[in-house]
């Protein structure tokens, strides 16, 4: 089965830096052939290794585009761009540390992180809660998921708030990775609060493949140095683990 690595770039938050530099992280940790895809409104500065296709138009406002994450549930159109096989969805403020390859063979249809339990987080009912920065599917599988939404998209965003949400609720025997593949920046990694400003976060281990970052602080932060995070949870300084990656796999302090 044909893998594909996908990630998707809308606006300017995120340079193309962003985009090639995972790229270049991802090819250094699969063994084998694989494609990646970036869905984009915008393609200057990518590597030519890129394959990029405008983001599919799901009939959202100006407002939905910025919040809550929607325009990745295009993903699960019956027929994107032609692809097939076997993808893993990766955000763009993502360390990848690990070797990938476990994440394409995980024997579930749909993989998903677990940000309650597992990161942490309890639910009131114990139940894990998805997230979808970094999630594995079948291409094609789920379009009902794309079909629904594109029929009232203001009804489910009214709804479900959130893209993640939406997909949990629309997807049965959901499995979830292992608690040491992925990582959050926030939960896992970061210091205590004040403890920041003289500790530096913590560096992954051989155990983990992914490093999340989701709101603040974003990566370039710690590899450009200064203060960085929101009080009172700040860090100050280059954070070394995060400046080899970045510079590793070919990208620039800003």
């Amino acid at each position: 089965m044909e893998r594909v690595v996908m990630c998707m770039k809308w606006g300017t938050l995120y340079g193309p830096d962003y985009v090639n530099v995972l790229y270049r992280a991802a090819k250094a940790n699969i063994t084998g052939p694989f494609r990646f895809v970036c869905l984009t409104d915008d393609t200057d500065g990518f590597l030519p290794e890129i394959e990029a296709f405008p983001i599919p138009d799901l009939g959202l406002t100006d407002f939905d585009w910025k919040k809550g994450g929607w325009p990745k549930i295009s993903v699960f159109q019956r027929d994107l761009y032609g692809l097939t096989g076997r993808c893993l969805f990766v955000d763009l403020d993502t360390v990848i540390c690990g070797s990938l390859d476990e994440m394409f063979d995980y024997p579930a249809d749909f993989v998903g992180i677990d940000t309650g339990p597992t990161w942490g987080k309890p639910t009131s009912d114990g139940k894990p809660l998805l997230g979808t920065g970094i999630f594995v599917f079948n291409l094609g599988q789920y379009p009902e998921i794309v079909d629904e939404f594109v029929a009232d998209p203001q009804a489910v965003v009214t709804k479900y708030r959130i893209e993640q949400i939406y997909v949990q609720d629309r997807i049965e025997g959901i499995e979830y990775w292992p608690a040491d593949w992925v990582r959050s920046f926030k939960y896992h990694q970061r210091q205590p609060a004040l403890v920041g400003l003289v500790v530096p976060p913590k560096a992954p281990t051989a155990k983990n493949k992914i490093i999340a970052f989701h709101g603040d602080p974003r990566p370039i932060e710690l590899v450009n140095g200064g203060l960085w995070g929101i009080a009172p949870h700040l860090g100050y300084g280059r954070v070394k683990w995060a400046y080899d990656y970045w510079t590793g796999n070919g990208g620039k302090p800003q």
